[in-house]
């Protein structure tokens, strides 16, 4: 081979690229057939998995619902950030295979027709070892919640809390509402497994405060949807506040004045202190990263903080929410009841 043409090889298969239409990727199901999905809602991104064969059977291709937020997009919109990366690996792994092994043959090649008394020789070599990536232990397995959507029977699994089934959207405010609190249970539960998977202290800290926060901000949510959805079935023509709900003092006036009786007729007066506080530190976490403000300050008057610190969220405190909304909510499903 002449020096003009030592990479001809090389380039006949950088050439042979522009050919190739599609490359074919396998997203692999988990073991127990689940598949992962991600919300496409950038304001969303909750991920889920949805059984394989329902994900065939009884989602259609036009109308996918995020069980988080309620987002309908189609089907070939719900890949997971994780799902594309690995095609993306796929995909460049199977190009560079062929970029390499042209170079290869042309540096063998070459170096074969190096005169081998000469001064100076020069030889190519081509190094494509792959590089390990090391994923983090699994510790999401223990947190997971299966679903099972009482109208269409699809099946799905979810972290924390979900709402709405991603196969038709069904959204049954009761049973949502105690399987989100389930959700959010198993979490805290697990998070003994999570304390052994993850060896890195600052990771596992982070990880654990996430969690734990995540908890709060989800029972507050399920709190709220659920209260929304039966003050609708008692009164559907009276318009209120949007998330008026996340207002215990608001919420507590609005049932008052529909059912006669208010949040301090259900709970104790210390439980509804405790309930307050756990709802505006949600506020916190929402709208300012968890920093204490004169607004928290008066509404609680939490003498542990002072402006400008963070807040420090317990899981016996998420725990004690979780009690109290769960307590508030069957007692208010219960006068409903009775009213109708």
């Amino acid at each position: 081979m002449t020096k003009n043409g030592m990479f001809d090889g090389t380039i006949k298969a950088l050439e042979g690229l522009t050919k190739i239409g599609k490359i074919s990727v396998s997203i692999q199901d988990d073991e127990e057939d689940y598949f992962d999905r991600e919300c496409p809602s950038e304001d969303c991104l909750f991920q889920f998995k949805i059984l394989s064969e329902d994900w065939k059977n009884k989602v259609s291709d036009e109308a996918v619902h995020c069980p988080n937020c309620g987002h309908v997009a189609d089907s070939d919109k719900w890949w997971t950030k994780e799902q594309i990366e690995h095609a993306k690996q796929v995909a460049l792994a199977q190009i560079s295979s062929r970029i390499f092994g042209a170079l290869r043959k042309d540096a063998e090649n070459w170096n074969r027709n190096q005169p081998k008394n000469s001064f100076i020789s020069m030889t190519i070599k081509v190094d494509n070892t792959p590089r390990q990536i090391s994923l983090p232990p699994a510790v999401i397995d223990p947190m997971r919640l299966k679903i099972t959507c009482p109208k269409c029977d699809c099946h799905y699994a979810v972290i924390g809390a979900a709402y709405f089934c991603p196969a038709c959207g069904h959204n049954s405010a009761e049973q949502q509402f105690r399987l989100s609190l389930n959700g959010i249970r198993q979490s805290l539960n697990a998070l003994d497994d999570v304390r052994a998977a993850i060896s890195d202290k600052d990771v596992l800290k982070n990880t654990i405060l996430l969690i734990v926060e995540n908890g709060l901000q989800n029972a507050v949510t399920a709190f709220q949807r659920c209260v929304e959805a039966k003050y609708c079935e008692v009164d559907s023509t009276t318009k209120i506040r949007r998330n008026a709900f996340q207002n215990l003092a608001e919420g507590s006036q609005i049932w008052k004045d529909v059912i006669g009786k208010g949040y301090d007729e259900f709970i104790s007066a210390d439980d509804l202190f405790l309930l307050k506080r756990a709802f505006q530190q949600r506020h916190l976490l929402a709208h300012t990263q968890g920093i204490v403000d004169e607004n928290y300050l008066v509404k609680t008057n939490d003498q542990r903080y002072k402006i400008g610190q963070r807040i420090v969220v317990k899981t016996e405190e998420v725990l004690a929410c979780l009690q109290l909304v769960e307590k508030l909510v069957e007692a208010i499903i219960l006068e409903c009841k009775s009213k109708n």
